[in-house]
């Protein structure tokens, strides 16, 4: 199968190398120089060189807008589109435009598939990437092969969009916990708590969540896990969220915390790093508070 892939940026370059370390040949496009040999893929010239060339096209770009772009714009790989493509969105992206882009392209005899995924950098270097996906289960099946190349977990989640739906509420999620759980980290370290061992109470008590348990214990020794989801991109997500609960009429109580969160971290210089520094972000606003005692270089 003849694939393209268009983003080839932080998440996408990664998921791209999988691929083409499994021996899937892949033509890649982003308009960043280098990112498609890095990636191990053939660059293309542009997006309809991508269209005419691909059978499966993997898509992994910021938001719903630039989907669009791809997708619907001008020259755009919907322009190219004939029966039996089958286009991969592995953004996080807003399920309304999801679900339009899905239609217009089954018009044309294709298949769109939204695949939410999580896991970071570091599980998409390992293979190790859950999916969630929505769309068409044949199709899905189809092509289950190359995205087992780079995930270990596939959830069909139900019709166009509803992968996209369910990476949107997982987000939310990872954004409350990892707001909170820095909030108390550096709260902690204020009264004079080890870090360390408050941690281990918490992995042992109600507090416990993904992020005591997965992002902390690197972060209390220097390590921020860099190369994952930035603040930006993390803000963007939430109200990604608020939006998608307006639509669905169901009432926002929680998301004030993390949008202010992640929006002073962004505002303290954090905006393109790693989320994982909002610890630092509330930290200056306590005083200047680190976690750690020294932050790894490598």
């Amino acid at each position: 199968m003849s694939i393209g892939f268009v983003g080839l940026g932080n998440m996408g370059g990664r998921i791209a190398r999988r691929l083409t370390d499994a021996g899937h040949p892949v033509l890649g496009y982003d308009p960043a120089p280098g990112s498609a040999e890095r990636a191990g893929a053939s660059p293309a010239r542009d997006l309809a060189e991508i269209a005419a060339g691909a059978e499966l096209i993997f898509l992994s770009l910021p938001d719903s807008r630039a989907v669009e772009a791809v997708v619907l714009g001008e020259g755009g790989l919907l322009d190219q589109a004939g029966a039996g493509l089958t286009i991969v969105d592995l953004s996080t992206a807003a399920p309304d435009s999801t679900r339009r882009i899905a239609a217009l392209l089954d018009a044309k005899g294709g298949h769109y598939l939204d695949a939410g995924v999580s896991g970071g950098a570091a599980a998409a270097e390992k293979g190790t990437l859950t999916l969630m996906t929505g769309g068409d289960q044949e199709a899905l099946e189809r092509i289950r092969p190359q995205l087992e190349t780079f995930a270990k977990k596939i959830f069909h989640l139900g019709g166009p969009g509803a992968g996209h739906s369910a990476k949107l509420l997982n987000n939310f999620l990872n954004a409350v916990s990892l707001a909170a759980t820095s909030e108390v980290m550096v709260a902690g370290r204020k009264a004079g708590l080890d870090p360390h061992t408050l941690l281990d109470v918490l992995n042992s008590s109600s507090g416990a969540n993904w992020a005591t348990a997965n992002r902390f214990p690197h972060i209390v020794d220097g390590d921020y896990l860099e190369g994952g989801l930035t603040s930006t991109l993390m803000t963007k997500d939430i109200v990604l969220y608020v939006d998608h609960l307006r639509d669905l009429g169901v009432p926002t109580l929680n998301a004030a915390g993390p949008l202010a969160s992640f929006g002073l971290a962004a505002n303290l210089g954090y905006a393109d790093q790693i989320s994982n520094r909002v610890v630092d972000a509330i930290g200056d606003i306590a005083g200047g508070v680190r976690v750690h005692e020294g932050e790894r270089t490598q």
